[in-house]
């Protein structure tokens, strides 16, 4: 657990619901106040369910303290706003945790590019352009808060490397992994860090109707679903270890089950996670040349 009388700061970005609530979750376990994001108010808009205040209410009750802030991540302003009330309120910013993904029902139709609605452009908005641009308003706060060994999360994802739900889905995942890496160059030597988190198949409410529906679908795949919360452990983990263990990372893509196997980390259920790395593949690599 982290010191109680210095709790640490987060922002989840997308956590109403699915991994960025798993992430929230986990974090409050682990003493953080964490700023949920998201555009989810009311309960009953989302035929998923879940709203920001639900997530920073549990999230108190895990014994973190929850702070619920209605964000569109395609909005700049809002984004301003959101970093400008972390700083008037906690003065810091020790972790950034880009989950914001507007992902169409579509885009696991099967179907060629061309056939699904050109809508799937979404995720290049709020998935791709989100990462860069919270992390953008961001950083400045990061950087004061250099002193405290600070960790910006992307999620990224096994579409990086392999077919995965089509041509929009694995450049957005790509595009993720390698604004990590750059960001990293810049963000060298001033203390902060960044990683790109591949989680494995999540159970989350979007990926459990479609389990309910067909059962058989998933059937292999069920034992070594990921819970959502994993992710969020293993961040907690990397974070509240050394500042040398994230430096030493940053700039890497890394796979969810095979970080928090290196750190000690379990699932929900006590289970011991397991990499799709030799099924989906792996973070590949960039060069080390860099030009300014």
């Amino acid at each position: 657990m982290l010191d109680p009388d210095t709790p640490r700061v987060a922002v989840v970005t997308g956590a109403s619901r699915g991994l960025g609530k798993g992430i929230s979750l986990a974090l409050g376990e682990a003493g953080y106040t964490v700023y949920v994001t998201g555009r989810s108010v009311e309960p009953g808009t989302h035929d998923l369910g879940g709203t920001i205040g639900e997530t920073a209410g549990a999230v108190t009750q895990r014994g973190g303290n929850g702070i619920a802030v209605a964000c569109d991540h395609r909005d700049d302003e809002a984004v301003a706003a959101l970093v400008e009330q972390v700083r008037r309120e906690q003065g810091r910013l020790d972790l950034l945790v880009n989950n914001a993904f507007a992902v169409p029902d579509t885009v696991t139709s099967g179907a060629g590019f061309w056939e699904k609605p050109i809508d799937a452009v979404m995720m290049f908005d709020v998935g791709l352009r989100s990462t860069y641009t919270t992390t953008w308003h961001a950083t400045p706060l990061l950087l004061d808060s250099a002193a405290r060994s600070p960790l910006v999360v992307n999620i990224s994802g096994f579409g990086a490397v392999c077919y995965l739900h089509g041509p929009a889905y694995g450049a957005v995942k790509a595009g993720v992994d390698k604004m990590t890496h750059d960001m990293a160059v810049d963000l060298e030597g001033r203390g902060v860090s960044v990683v790109s988190l591949w989680p494995g198949l999540l159970r989350t409410e979007r990926t459990m109707r479609v389990v309910d529906a067909d059962p058989m679908l998933y059937a292999d795949s069920l034992p070594i679903m990921e819970h959502p919360e994993l992710t969020g452990r293993a961040i907690a983990a990397l974070d509240g270890g050394p500042a040398s263990g994230k430096l030493e990372r940053s700039g890497r893509a890394l796979i969810v089950a095979e970080l928090a196997i290196e750190l000690g980390v379990t699932d929900v259920d006590g289970r011991t996670p397991v990499s799709r790395r030799a099924l989906l593949g792996g973070p590949a690599g960039y060069s080390d040349a860099v030009v300014r």
